[in-house]
């Protein structure tokens, strides 16, 4: 489990097919203060296991259902990525229960700055639109946001100058992939009203 609160920004170093996934290897410092083998990072959105690691990066395997439902499918190397620990039972949940599992990849629509910040808009596909609610939480490319404003197929984010500064989110442009992460409570509680409507899958 994640909390959102991006600790640094990474780099993707190398990319290596590993049967019908890939072996990716990401530049980073923070995360690496504590890692382990196996360690769960989230990486631009995505829940990666570290499976190797030197003092300047660690290496993770891709599997092919996260390269073909998430941006990590069109990550090249030097693609900057935002990077977080996996929350202890300690932590402070500064963000929002995030598990860095992708529910589906946006579009950015269009980018409004301001003098101190900047509103990002983006797309929403159908499956996930009646997950995301005013003033809810939502993760993009690993970070937690709450949604300023919403449309039926499209949700803005306002973004304050430490987030545009210290996550990747700052140098979005216009029609780039990102991931999004609903909350994980409207997803259960979706799945509950299915079974009380009687729309669950047989």
């Amino acid at each position: 489990m994640f909390t959102g609160l991006v600790e640094e920004m990474g780099a993707i170093a190398s990319l290596e097919k590993s049967g019908d996934g890939v072996r990716v290897t990401i530049e980073a410092s923070v995360v690496l203060d504590d890692i382990s083998h196996g360690d769960s990072i989230n990486v631009g959105g995505t829940c990666l296991s570290a499976i190797d690691f030197t003092a300047t990066s660690f290496a993770a395997e891709v599997m092919k259902e996260t390269l073909d439902h998430s941006a990590a499918g069109i990550w090249k190397v030097g693609t900057r990525v935002n990077l977080e620990r996996a929350a202890t039972l300690g932590s402070r949940l500064g963000g929002h229960i995030v598990q860095g599992h992708v529910d589906a990849t946006a579009e950015v629509l269009q980018i409004t700055p301001g003098d101190k910040w900047s509103v990002i808009r983006f797309s929403l596909s159908p499956d996930i639109a009646p997950l995301v609610a005013h003033k809810g939480s939502l993760t993009l490319s690993g970070v937690s946001l709450t949604i300023s404003a919403l449309g039926t197929d499209w949700a803005e984010v306002s973004l304050i100058p430490e987030t545009l500064e210290a996550t990747t989110l700052g140098s979005l442009t216009v029609g780039e992939t990102i991931n999004v992460e609903t909350d994980i409570v409207a997803r259960h509680v979706m799945r509950l009203l299915e079974f009380t409507k009687g729309d669950a899958p047989s």
